[in-house]
């Protein structure tokens, strides 16, 4: 049995720097809770609730096996932008379903006057909406797409150069990558008018219970992110909350480590679990294919193609990634799926080669 322990003792020794209670930080005067801070004003608050944050915990599986457990697995914790990712196996289970059958077919064409009407979104794609590649510009719920111009993420080989929330010229859509986090949320608009039914219940119904998860998930919205769609259950017009996919703004998912795992599980075995196909093999591997103008980006998943990302990690390697240090690493070179919350991002790249190194011993 491989021995883990040092990775998971560097883990715990590395915890995010941000307070456990969000809500003290003013009292306090701590290191800030979110990424909400950075924004220019009036953006700069938050929109949805958030919640207390446990510390740092993972879970590693290997063969589908369960070999390493830390922290607290079964808390359900804001996850930030591991949700991203979410909502691109949401996007497998809509093609799955027939909701979406050209990911390159322009979305004004199936969803529209929902935001792509104008002439430079109407010809944006789903292909370069899941690739952070559709120059897509307007608001969101009143969140402008310009709040988010010139973001600097942390694993972004080439920092845009510029200041954050000023408008920056705008390329033809598929020509620019950008990190844009009301993009991200106009895509879950999206895709609740494609389902027209909340996305939490087809996220849970479609992915979570099927592969044995769920228990205390959650999936909040803003409070003022509400919108009238025609239930395609039983036709009547219902107001639905439409999801952002992470927490910059607040709301988001809250998740166990076991359940990330579960997911991340699913992602390594193509979409399959027991026998039974639950994402299209294909539309995983879609996810996990470089970007043309981001190599190191999928379709809301980070890669590591040249190996310069994550050191540690092999070149086919995977990863759901959120702010405050949360990690999916999947890795088809060990059979394994590596899951950390709350660790300190600085730090990341040498928890993956610690994890590495483990996998590396008899």
């Amino acid at each position: 049995m491989k021995s883990f322990t040092d990775a998971i003792n560097f883990s715990l020794a590395n915890e995010t720097p941000w307070p456990r209670d969000p809500y003290a930080v003013p009292l306090l005067g701590h290191q800030l809770f979110g990424v909400h801070h950075s924004d220019p004003p009036p953006w700069n608050v938050l929109r949805g609730p958030v919640h207390q944050r446990g510390g740092v915990s993972g879970v590693i599986l290997q063969r589908g096996k369960e070999v390493a457990a830390w922290g607290e697995p079964d808390r359900a914790d804001l996850t930030f932008s591991v949700a991203k990712t979410y909502l691109a196996l949401l996007a497998g289970v809509a093609q799955a379903q027939g909701l979406l059958p050209d990911v390159n077919e322009a979305i004004s064409h199936r969803v529209p006057n929902i935001g792509f009407d104008s002439a430079h979104n109407c010809a944006i794609t789903w292909a370069q909406m899941l690739e952070q590649t559709s120059e897509w510009e307007g608001s969101c719920f009143g969140l402008p797409d310009t709040v988010d111009r010139y973001r600097t993420v942390s694993h972004d080989p080439k920092p845009p150069q510029g200041v954050k929330g000023d408008a920056r010229p705008l390329q033809t859509p598929g020509t620019y990558w950008e990190y844009n986090d009301v993009r991200i949320n106009q895509l879950s608009l999206a895709l609740l008018h494609l389902f027209r039914r909340p996305l939490p219940e087809v996220f849970l119904e479609t992915i979570l219970k099927p592969i044995g998860g769920g228990a205390d998930f959650a999936w909040r919205g803003y409070d003022d992110a509400w919108t009238d769609i025609v239930d395609s259950r039983d036709g009547v017009k219902r107001k639905m909350q439409s999801v952002p996919g992470g927490t910059h703004w607040g709301g988001g998912v809250s998740i166990s480590a076991r359940d990330q795992a579960r997911i991340g599980q699913l992602v390594l075995n193509d979409g399959a679990f027991n026998g039974q196909q639950i994402i299209p093999a294909d539309w995983i591997r879609s996810m996990q294919t470089p970007c043309a103008i981001a190599p190191f980006y999928g379709r809301l998943m980070w890669l590591n193609p040249d190996g310069t990302q994550f050191p540690g990690a092999s070149q086919q390697a995977s990863f759901m990634i959120g702010a405050g240090g949360h990690y999916v690493w999947i890795e088809p070179k060990h059979d394994a799926v590596v899951v950390v919350s709350w660790l300190d991002s600085n730090h990341a790249p040498e928890f993956v080669e610690r994890v590495a190194t483990a996998f590396g011993r008899p």
